[in-house]
């Protein structure tokens, strides 16, 4: 299904979670589909929140590729682009950016890690706004497959490594370095 959606629609869809300061929790759960949503005000302007996004190799945990190294990751802020990563003769297309407006929303289709080989839909939606003198980040992953899939045991371990990739990239906006001093 293809709907039309307006830039006001993508701000409140994004920011619908926040609530304040911090949060993270697995949204909705069926053995068919999950939402998982993190949100988080920065005191940092989101033009620089938004620019650390496409710089996946900076935030995403190398433990989490599939060849070890977050360094072989890439993607650009373009729609179309890979999330991809690369060594040696080898490739894995993460995701592909399907959205990318300027200090606001960045969207990537991608079924992450075993995901990938379930033949689900995914998506993960991260969204910047200005919040007083800062940002409220939010980070939105959802999946949708089949009761087949029994993405409801899935939902608390997607929610550990897509949490963690949060934080490091809350981590990486904020100080620089994935993981906090």
């Amino acid at each position: 299904m293809h709907a039309t959606i307006t830039r006001g629609a993508i701000t409140a869809a994004a920011f619908a979670v926040i609530a304040g300061g911090a949060n993270a929790e697995v949204k909705q759960s069926a053995a068919d589909s999950f939402v998982l949503t993190y949100t988080k005000t920065l005191d940092v302007a989101p033009g620089k929140v938004y620019a650390v996004i496409p710089s996946v190799e900076r935030w995403w945990n190398g433990e989490h590729t599939y060849s070890g190294d977050a360094a072989n990751l890439s993607m650009k802020a373009d729609a179309g682009a890979c999330f991809c990563e690369r060594w040696k003769d080898n490739a894995v297309q993460h995701g592909t950016v399907l959205m990318a407006i300027r200090d606001q929303a960045f969207r990537i289709a991608g079924a992450f890690g075993p995901l990938q080989g379930m033949a689900v839909n995914a998506v993960l939606s991260i969204g910047t706004r200005p919040e007083g003198a800062g940002t409220a980040l939010t980070m939105v992953y959802r999946v949708n497959g089949t009761s087949a899939n029994a993405l409801d045991k899935l939902a608390p371990d997607v929610d550990q490594v897509v949490g963690e990739q949060f934080r490091r990239l809350v981590n990486v906006a904020t100080t620089g370095k994935a993981v906090a001093p």
